[in-house]
């Protein structure tokens, strides 16, 4: 008799282990996916006005694409510190807006700790600066304020400055 219930105990025991284990696979099944720049940006409450400018400019297509992108994304903060009259003109001009934000994204997905001392290209086809020290990373005069946040086409890092292109010749 007490092999009986020490058996049952036993198919008690692995059962309820299988009911367990299958409730924990089903729940990793439910993990978000990365999902792409354009997507990850949109559901970062910090980067709710860059998100905003993103489609008044028409580039949501564009970053949703296969990419890979890596994103120097403004932060809201960074936004407020541009000159009104400087944002009045960019939302009047889409071109130039385009053209400013574009300025934010380089080809290819490039973690912080893959980011050395060096000049990269836009999408717009201006240079950007990058530097590195330690963990410390800058763009051009923006520097990164949180980084590699994973998308399904590359990586966003935050930045504390919206950055204007040279002037084009």
């Amino acid at each position: 008799m007490s092999n009986t219930i020490s058996a049952l105990s036993r198919r008690s025991l692995l059962a309820g282990a299988t009911l367990s284990l299958a409730a924990l696979i089903s729940g990793c099944a439910t993990v978000a996916t990365p999902v792409s720049v354009v997507d990850t940006i949109a559901k970062t409450p910090a980067l709710s006005t860059l998100s905003g400018l993103i489609t008044a400019a028409g580039l949501n297509d564009t970053l949703k694409a296969a990419g890979p992108y890596t994103v120097f994304a403004p932060s809201n903060e960074a936004f407020k510190a541009v000159p009104a009259k400087t944002m009045e003109d960019l939302a009047k001009h889409p071109e130039k807006l385009k053209d400013v934000l574009t300025y934010h994204v380089v080809a290819g997905k490039s973690m912080a700790a893959d980011i050395k001392n060096s000049k990269v290209t836009s999408l717009n086809g201006a240079h950007l600066e990058l530097s590195k020290a330690g963990d410390f990373v800058t763009v051009e005069s923006g520097a990164v304020t949180t980084a590699d946040i994973v998308a399904s086409n590359g990586v966003v890092h935050i930045i504390d400055t919206v950055l204007i292109p040279p002037a084009k010749k």
